[in-house]
């Protein structure tokens, strides 16, 4: 056996050895005390099982600046990094996916109250400021803006600009629901959270509808990933409750 069979045997040997201390850390104190690129490296080793994937962590994090946005990149743009191959950038969306799902779920839709700027930000965030496409939610309260069962209603994917059709689909899901109150809100993808004129039109539509009915139109808000766009903030929904 020559010298440089015997030194490939000891370096993976070495990133073996390094692959369980990280996960034994990982077990011992979760991720309070890993730096970023450790953290992107102990990921990195679960769907890439073989080799030093420490350059490769911070090749990423050099690339994205950040590990929010390495987990937001598309998988194109993940599978333009050298050694990341096939399977990292898809095994980066899936995981990024169920995070969305356990953290959706996590909401207690049936105790939820929604009865001021901090509560209502905090759901819609989580909901809608995420996803790649864009789509139009409405939230149905009872009389102490508590969630109804099943109270969040997707009405459209795709395109959000139908001004025509909101207003009567909200309008017949808050009366067949016997909802006191509602939240519209759709998510802008491309990072802009000020409203269209569209947007502007339909919100003033709902608000005429909902004052015919005697509804609570609460807010329209606008979601992105780090920005939030409220309508009754700005002050053009003008109606006054006292329950808000």
């Amino acid at each position: 056996m020559g010298y440089v069979e015997i030194s490939t045997m000891n370096s993976a040997k070495n990133y073996e050895g390094h692959r369980i201390r990280l996960r034994q850390r990982f077990i011992r104190s979760g991720l309070i005390c890993f730096a970023e690129y450790e953290i992107i490296e102990l990921f990195l080793t679960l769907c890439l099982p073989r080799g030093d994937v420490k350059p490769l962590a911070k090749a990423l994090l050099h690339e994205f600046r950040s590990i929010r946005a390495i987990f937001d990149a598309s998988i194109d743009e993940l599978a333009q990094i050298k050694g990341m191959g096939t399977v990292a950038p898809v095994a980066v969306q899936m995981i990024k996916s169920f995070a969305e799902i356990y953290l959706r779920e996590n909401i207690p839709t049936n105790q939820c109250i929604i009865n001021n700027y901090e509560q209502l930000e905090k759901f819609w965030r989580l909901r809608l400021g995420s996803l790649r496409n864009e789509v139009f939610e409405v939230a149905l309260l009872n009389t102490h803006l508590g969630l109804l069962k099943d109270g969040v209603i997707r009405l459209e994917e795709g395109v959000v600009n139908r001004t025509n059709a909101y207003p009567r689909k909200i309008m017949e899901y808050a009366l067949q629901k016997h909802a006191s109150a509602f939240i519209i809100a759709h998510n802008h993808p491309s990072g802009s959270v000020w409203p269209s004129d569209n947007d502007r039109i339909l919100t003033r539509k709902i608000e005429e509808a909902a004052e015919s009915l005697e509804l609570y139109f609460i807010d329209h808000v606008i979601v992105a990933h780090r920005e939030i766009f409220s309508f009754r903030k700005e002050k053009i929904i003008q109606t006054i409750n006292s329950t808000w």
